[in-house]
């Protein structure tokens, strides 16, 4: 695979860049954006070797789309269209059975394989990409069947050079168990650093009291809400799902403290501390 073009240039795309080009230096990169000042920051960064737009792709021998969700499921059926009968294109989103029942019905949808790599930081654009991203990373992939096999072999080696773990799963289960451990992750970040920037309007010194804990706790609030609004959209019944189980637990935890059961609040964190286990297991 030596013409490779990554639609999207941002921390997935850009990390996937560097990667490709570090397990061979002498393939060409081709990137392709909306905003060629995008292109232009991903060139400076010798993140890509050349700008490119969709009718190029008909000289791919891999395309990969590291955009928000809801644009994979508009624009990937164009780009199985433009695509050579030999040419393998991935997506990288973070929801898949939107993605994968856009493209369910054609014709090439042999050529297409659905990942999504559980890797990312807070920050997004080219500048946000970095190198081993994806070492030790678990890279979810769907309907492995529905793609051709010399292309899964293409696929999976390049996945084991970057280091991944690979998983497979059907797109139903990876969206509802995603929003358990992503989705709602984020959410509660968002809310958090929310209510406290709501607090702060009155009580100035909050963020000079601010810890290592708040920080961490509050880190994906950073994330781009371009990226994130469209993934809640797709994953709106998992999410509101894991959201209502959520506020239960929490309303439980308030009620707990109007009564002053402390004893029982003492109980719910010392059976939540198994959860460094579980952690522990997976790693």
């Amino acid at each position: 695979m030596k013409n490779i073009y990554i639609i999207g240039i941002g921390l997935i795309g850009g990390s996937l860049a560097i990667d490709i080009k570090r397990n061979d230096p002498e393939v060409v990169i081709h990137g392709i954006s909306r905003k060629d000042a995008t292109l232009e920051e991903a060139l400076s960064l010798n993140l890509i070797d050349k700008k490119a737009t969709l009718d190029d792709i008909a000289y791919a021998d891999l395309v990969i789309l590291a955009i928000p969700v809801d644009a994979t499921v508009k624009l990937l059926p164009t780009v199985l269209d433009k695509v050579s009968d030999s040419a393998l294109v991935i997506d990288a989103g973070s929801t898949k059975l939107d993605i994968c029942k856009a493209v369910e019905n054609h014709p090439k949808r042999r050529n297409f394989l659905a990942m999504h790599p559980i890797a990312g930081t807070e920050y997004s654009g080219p500048s946000a990409a970095i190198s081993n991203l994806f070492v030790g990373k678990t890279n979810i992939i769907c309907e492995v069947e529905k793609t051709t096999f010399k292309l899964q072999e293409k696929a999976l080696e390049l996945f084991k050079f970057m280091g991944m773990r690979i998983r497979y799963m059907n797109p139903e289960a990876h969206d509802k168990h995603i929003a358990y451990v992503s989705h709602l992750s984020h959410i509660s970040s968002f809310m958090l650093g929310k209510t406290v920037i709501e607090k702060e309007k009155n009580e100035r010194d909050i963020f000079d009291m601010a810890g290592s804990g708040f920080a961490s706790t509050v880190r994906l609030a950073k994330s781009s809400p371009e990226m994130w609004t469209p993934i809640f959209r797709q994953n709106k019944t998992n999410v509101i799902e894991t959201l209502e189980e959520y506020i239960n637990n929490l309303t439980h935890f308030k009620k707990l403290m109007e009564s002053d059961d402390f004893e029982a609040v003492f109980d719910e964190m010392k059976n939540t501390n198994h959860i460094k286990d579980i952690l522990e297991g997976i790693s």
